[in-house]
């Protein structure tokens, strides 16, 4: 869970199940994300979480809202900020972070991610040359739940790995194709010239 400034109070996330109960509706794509992603293309637990993440394309947000009709979300500011988040408004490129809760005082159930995307493709916000075709960014687990495609979701976990993200990728590495192997390295060596996880990626 990530430190923020002003009001936070405490995480109690839903599970992926209920993600997808919530989200059924959504006229447009969503993904599990983080390590609850992890866990869906490992098909196990892996560890535990703090909080869950879903990922949406950035021009999709606004059905955020028709999907959490009644809840509360806050955009976080760059460089931590929580406000309230109206649903008319298109938030800046720079909010990427959106918080959900049922209500005032309830613990925050739901972060929201909003991805890039152009042309018709997926694209990092953090570099626009490591992208992939809509259809390629996410799986479906084998009881229906949409989630990140693991080798995109350890792309975002590399930048500064933390030992949860260490253990995410070690637990991963058994699962990634020769061709999941192949794009995370490439986009490790754009993103980062080198990176301590590329010599596992080609054993």
């Amino acid at each position: 869970m990530r430190s923020i400034v002003a009001p936070y109070g405490r995480w109690e996330p839903v599970t992926p199940a209920q993600v997808a109960s919530l989200f059924s509706a959504m006229p447009c794509p969503w993904w599990v994300a983080g390590g609850y992603a992890i866990e869906l293309a490992v098909g196990h637990r892996v560890r535990d979480h703090g909080d869950i993440d879903v990922i949406l394309l950035r021009p999709d947000q606004l059905h955020l809202h028709g999907a959490l009709r009644g809840w509360e979300c806050w955009a976080v500011e760059p460089p931590g900020v929580l406000r309230p988040w109206g649903p008319a408004e298109v938030l800046p490129p720079t909010v990427h972070d959106i918080w959900c809760r049922p209500g005032p005082g309830e613990p925050w159930r739901i972060q929201v991610m909003l991805d890039e995307t152009r042309q018709g493709e997926w694209t990092s916000r953090r570099d626009p040359g490591v992208r992939r075709s809509l259809a390629g960014v996410g799986e479906i687990s084998p009881d229906g739940i949409p989630y990140l495609a693991p080798e995109i979701q350890l792309y975002y976990k590399a930048k500064q790995p933390r030992p949860k993200d260490q253990t995410d990728f070690l637990a991963t590495l058994p699962f990634l194709t020769a061709e999941r192997r192949r794009w995370l390295s490439e986009a490790l060596s754009r993103s980062f010239g080198t990176h301590p996880w590329q010599d596992q990626l080609t054993c």
